[in-house]
């Protein structure tokens, strides 16, 4: 998926995303908010990281701990990536499998660092 693709649907996906997160905390609390809503523990994935996680373990690219590791969480990515594939079925968005798999951090980002040739000196 190309960055210009993955920033118009994490664009498109994120009031979406928030919507649901909000619909999801209404029906835990039973009623409407108490408090203010910035107040209260946030996400340990905001919804811009979740849409990429998402994207990274629907491609098959790696296992949900990979995307973890990079962003920094455990036990949320299998929960973003629940919450994402039906915001995606929704809104009719496929992501299909690729052949890169990665089981580390440092392998994709060998695999997606600019190509590193060696120069050779002149003298």
């Amino acid at each position: 998926m190309s960055r210009k693709r993955l920033s118009d649907l994490t664009r498109t996906l994120i009031p979406a995303l928030e919507k649901h997160r909000e619909q999801f905390r209404h029906a835990a609390r039973g009623g409407p908010r108490g408090v203010a809503r910035s107040t209260g523990r946030k996400p340990p994935l905001t919804p811009a990281a979740q849409i990429p996680a998402t994207t990274l373990c629907l491609q098959k690219h790696t296992l949900q701990e990979l995307p973890g590791q990079l962003f920094n969480t455990a036990m949320t990515i299998s929960r973003a990536v629940k919450d994402v594939r039906s915001l995606l079925d929704a809104h009719g968005v496929t992501i299909p499998a690729s052949t890169a798999r990665f089981r580390t951090p440092d392998d994709m980002a060998r695999f997606l660092g600019p190509d590193q040739t060696k120069i050779k000196p002149a003298c």
